[in-house]
């Protein structure tokens, strides 16, 4: 694995330990974080997969620009879609205000990213837990 993967995947791994530690606050959660951190581990891994091939990819935050980058290197990647896109809008809304995250969007952000991380490790010959 290139060193930059590398640093992709613990940056990840960061973000999924934040997004989990978060969620099992029990005196004022921040659930708007949860789901922003679900987000932030998934888009990290996907680009750690698109780094590990050389694919260049934008300064975005849109999951599915990052799908179609990926799916010319493995088709399984569009099982993923409707997680990816679920997760994309956690990216930005909830960090501001107008929009706000409640505890069932945090479980389901929570099994999103669990989902989709785990795929990817796989993808990348990393194991499942670490």
């Amino acid at each position: 694995m290139h060193v930059l993967t590398q640093e992709w995947v613990d940056k990840a791994e960061g973000d999924f330990h934040t997004a989990n530690r978060e969620m099992r606050v029990r005196k004022a959660p921040n659930y708007d974080a949860v789901c922003f951190h679900c987000q932030q581990c998934v888009e990290k891994y996907l680009k750690a997969y698109l780094q590990e091939h050389g694919q260049r990819f934008r300064p975005v935050h849109d999951l599915i620009e990052f799908l179609e980058l990926c799916l010319p290197y493995d088709s399984a990647f569009e099982l993923q879609r409707d997680l990816l896109k679920e997760l994309t809008k956690y990216a930005v809304g909830v960090r501001y205000p107008g929009e706000s995250a409640t505890k069932d969007d945090a479980r389901a952000a929570i099994q999103s990213m669990k989902t989709v991380r785990a795929f990817l490790r796989q993808k990348l010959g990393l194991p499942e837990e670490v």
